[in-house]
């Protein structure tokens, strides 16, 4: 891989972690690097309102160049932009910058990435997507304006693919994905099969969703409760996909205050929504097997009992990563 490129891969690895967690905000990911390319500092957007990729990149490499422990103390946006604009010392100057997607260029819950770029005297930025925002567009040729050095299209396929929820957001279209729990042998039923590092993960998940889609039978054998109480989050809304309305109403997901429920044979109601996670097993699966793109896999590393769940073909891994003794792997189905 060229240069660059391992570089910009990075900064792939390094934001993936956080995909949908992000939300409404795009996930991204950040390398600082000198001119041997020797890395100094990676950063990743963890949540909205939080520092963006770009600002905890660059607080590591700070870090990293002067040994100054202060700034270790900052969690703020704001304050870490004020701290590195008054005390960069001109140690970046001879540094690049590898983003997944463009600075920001506007102030919004974050100062604009584009103006601490362009205070620190960085002097090469390399971006992958695009930014088509209507807000924050434009901080690359903003840059280019203040004479840094600024290249577009760096594996600019995979950057825009990480980019998929918040491209969908931008359209006003949903982003659907499928959440499936899966033993070591592709087993999908029979109570807890993933630990508990992977239950705190979907819970996570679920509080940047705004529906969760699940099947009728599930609900009755289940009588789960759907909401996101390992991660102190807000539950989703949900969706019950089955032609038959009858449910016993004293099922826990019922009676989460501020939560809608509905029953539907139809997916029509997905269209309001802006983030959709789908759980089910083999059932869920099979029928929404023409509707979904992309699939969210907990793998386990322990066997069940039980039939092996068939996966939809076509399914190319895009990111996997260790949660606690499990496997998270996102998929992106290849029609």
């Amino acid at each position: 891989m060229p240069f660059g490129a391992s570089l910009m891969q990075k900064a792939l690895d390094a934001a993936w972690p956080y995909q949908v967690l992000t939300f409404p905000n795009p996930a991204v990911g950040a390398v600082v690097s000198n001119d041997a390319g020797e890395i100094l500092g990676i950063g990743a957007h963890h949540k909205a309102g939080l520092p963006h990729a770009e600002v905890l990149a660059l607080k590591e490499a700070y870090l990293a160049l002067t040994h100054d422990k202060r700034i270790e103390a900052l969690s703020d946006s704001m304050a870490l932009h004020l701290f590195l604009k008054e005390n960069h010392q001109d140690l970046f100057l001879n540094l690049s910058l590898h983003v997944t997607l463009e600075p920001c260029n506007h102030f919004g819950k974050t100062p604009p990435c584009s103006s601490l770029i362009e205070a620190l005297g960085i002097k090469r930025v390399v971006i992958g997507s695009f930014d088509e925002s209507a807000n924050a567009k434009g901080g690359g040729v903003y840059l280019q304006s203040r004479g840094v050095n600024v290249s577009f299209g760096c594996l600019k396929e995979a950057c825009d693919t990480l980019l998929t929820p918040f491209t969908c957001k931008e359209k006003q279209e949903p982003f659907i994905f499928f959440k499936l729990a899966l033993s070591a042998n592709n087993v999908a039923t029979g109570g807890m099969i993933t630990s508990l590092d992977s239950r705190t993960m979907v819970h996570r998940l679920r509080d940047c969703c705004d529906l969760m889609v699940i099947g009728g039978n599930t609900v009755r054998v289940d009588r789960p409760t759907l909401d996101a109480r390992l991660c102190e989050g807000k539950a989703p809304d949900i969706l019950i996909y089955s032609h038959s309305p009858q449910f016993d109403k004293s099922i826990p997901l019922f009676h989460i205050p501020n939560r809608k429920v509905f029953v539907d044979s139809t997916l029509e109601s997905i269209k309001s929504y802006s983030m959709v996670m789908i759980e089910g097993g083999a059932g869920m699966l099979k029928a929404m097997e023409d509707k979904v793109e992309w699939y969210l896999i907990f793998q386990s590393t322990h066997e069940k009992e039980g039939e092996a769940i068939a996966l939809p073909k076509g399914l190319k891994k895009v990111f996997s990563q260790a949660v606690g003794e499990d496997t998270m792997s996102w998929y992106q189905r290849v029609w």
